[in-house]
């Protein structure tokens, strides 16, 4: 099965809207982007996603330990306690570049003593799939079909037994798009998908780079797919972001960008999900010699073709299931996530 990703073209409209909307909402001091170091040397397993919307489901399972938000590649970052484990929480941000520099930035803030504190990587997030609220633990992961970067053997196995715990919804949650939290209910209708979503552990997943090299810009405030602070944290400065937004977005505004995102191929290959981060984060992970194993849950089908992926709208695949399905699938691949690391810590 091979699927597509088209997150660019939903960059824009949203984009502008959210950061107008989200600067209504938002008032104060920019954080200090480099900010202040942890105070103990305290191995931590480092938990990623894109977007806010993948990010939140997961903060509100845990701890976070006060004052220790900090800005990394315009990305806000935690650390805290989840699921028995320490942990370091934040945003890589939407596509590989955005991928490659943060999680590379989080390899170098988070030190102690000369020695790296990030002990683990784990990513949970959206993709293309199958069916609709499925969640795929790959057990490697590629940028061009033919070099792999492997999860975790151990990680692996350990996720597919935990997988049994997790609950998977079926029905889309209201979800928080314009990040304003009690404002967003009511918005969107439940929608029930066809398929009952289910694990798949194993196979291939694949991450492309639809935006040319291009590192896309976060939004500042208001948006739980382009934000660069999950909205939970919302209370905190965005204005510093605003100006990166405003700088970054120029490279984006060629007309060549749209050409060749429009004409982005697929390496020939199976892959059981596909994103724009994954393969990425594994590689600096593998780089750095620590663990990882990442977590993707289907938002939408694997064709243009109405209703596929379980939809019972029958809507056009990429982006009009994405719109309606992200919340869903972002809450699978969180409750999965959730009980490995639950698993984790119970294994000491």
């Amino acid at each position: 099965m091979t699927v597509r990703r088209r997150a660019a073209l939903l960059f824009f409209p949203v984009a502008l809207l959210a950061m107008v909307s989200g600067l209504l909402f938002t008032v104060g001091t920019a954080a200090d982007p480099a900010g202040a170091a942890p105070s103990a040397c305290t191995p931590r397993l480092l938990v990623l996603s894109a977007m806010p919307l993948e990010l939140d489901p997961i903060l509100a399972q845990a701890s976070v330990d006060p004052g220790t938000q900090v800005y990394l590649n315009n990305r806000a970052f935690v650390t805290g306690t989840l699921e028995g484990n320490p942990v370091i929480m934040g945003l890589t941000g939407i596509g590989p570049e955005n991928a490659m520099t943060t999680t590379t930035d989080a390899f170098a803030h988070y030190r102690c003593d000369g020695a790296s504190e990030i002990s683990g990587v784990v990513f949970s997030g959206t993709s293309g799939g199958d069916y609709i609220g499925d969640v795929f633990v790959p057990d490697q992961w590629t940028e061009n079909g033919t070099t792999f970067v492997p999860s975790t053997p151990s990680w692996v196995d350990l996720a597919q037994s935990a997988a049994a715990s997790a609950t998977l919804e079926q029905t889309t949650p209201t979800g928080d798009p314009a990040c304003v939290c009690g404002l967003a209910d009511g918005v969107q209708t439940p929608v029930t998908v066809e398929h009952t979503p289910v694990v798949e552990v194993g196979g291939t997943g694949l991450t492309t780079d639809p935006f040319g090299g291009r590192m896309l810009p976060c939004a500042p405030a208001g948006s739980d797919v382009f934000g660069c602070v999950p909205c939970r944290e919302m209370d905190q400065s965005q204005l510093a972001q605003a100006e990166a937004f405003a700088t970054g977005i120029v490279p984006f505004a060629e007309p060549s960008f749209f050409t060749n995102y429009l004409e982005e191929t697929t390496p020939p290959g199976t892959y059981v999900s596909q994103d724009n981060e994954t393969a990425v984060v594994a590689g600096v992970a593998a780089a750095n010699d620590v663990d990882f194993i990442g977590f993707r849950g289907a938002s939408d089908g694997p064709g243009n073709d109405p209703g596929t992926g379980g939809d019972p709208l029958m809507l056009p695949g990429y982006p009009a299931q994405f719109l309606v399905y992200r919340q869903l699938a972002a809450d699978n691949a969180a409750s999965v996530a959730l009980a490995f690391l639950h698993a984790l810590a119970a294994q000491g």
